[in-house]
């Protein structure tokens, strides 16, 4: 009967044992299940983290980008400004100039008494003159400018005048049905009669080429 009691004793110690182990089996997995949430969790927050320095990135980014453009802008402003005193010199005209920023492009405004010279006829000359000053700040840059040069307050008044014209354009055409073509006019001018009439409900469109291209409204389709 002994070796029989041994027997139980050595089959009781191996169930215990299996048990012991079934026990430990189910320790480690509940650890590893732990380990796994834990893991889950720091991949998440860092997922958030990584989310988060992107978006600030983004902002920095584009930060630095109106920055940049604001920087160009000014520079463009600055050498035009010495190219345009550089001229008044020559020809020994008196003016004040003024550089600032207007949404995506540098404005230089020269101010005096006796500028008429330098706008002509109709702002012909003022044309012309701020072609050569856009050469010349590409010439600096070597990128394409597009600053406004005003002299004696001559666009002000001029813009004044055709949102005006454009107003009175569209309400004709609106009474009449009939499209209606204006006089031949610059890229500048041009662009204030469009706003006028878009903003009349209106459409309108260029036609014919430079120097003659002119705006031609139609009525609301």
């Amino acid at each position: 009967m002994t070796p029989v009691a041994g027997v139980d004793e050595q089959e009781l110690d191996s169930v215990v044992d299996a048990d012991d182990v079934l026990d430990d089996d189910l320790a480690d997995d509940d650890l590893v299940d732990e380990d796994e949430d834990e893991l889950d969790e720091e991949v998440d927050d860092e997922d958030e983290v990584d989310d988060e320095l992107a978006d600030e990135d983004e902002d920095e980014d584009e930060a630095d980008d109106e920055e940049a453009d604001l920087s160009s802008l000014e520079e463009e402003g600055d050498i035009a400004a010495d190219y345009i005193e550089g001229l008044l010199d020559i020809a020994d005209l008196d003016g004040d100039i003024d550089m600032d920023v207007e949404g995506d492009r540098a404005v230089v405004s020269v101010v005096g008494a006796t500028l008429d010279e330098l706008v002509g006829d109709d702002g012909e000359v003022l044309e012309a003159l701020q072609e050569l000053t856009r050469l010349a700040v590409h010439r600096k840059t070597g990128m394409r400018a597009r600053l406004m040069l005003d002299v004696g307050g001559f666009r002000a008044r001029r813009r004044a005048e055709l949102a005006e014209l454009g107003r009175s354009v569209a309400a004709e055409v609106e009474r009449t049905g009939e499209p209606k073509k204006l006089q031949a006019m610059s890229p500048f001018e041009r662009k204030i009669i469009h706003d006028a009439v878009a903003l009349a409900g209106l459409r309108s469109e260029s036609e014919g080429e430079e120097p003659h291209r002119r705006v031609v409204v139609f009525p609301a389709k």
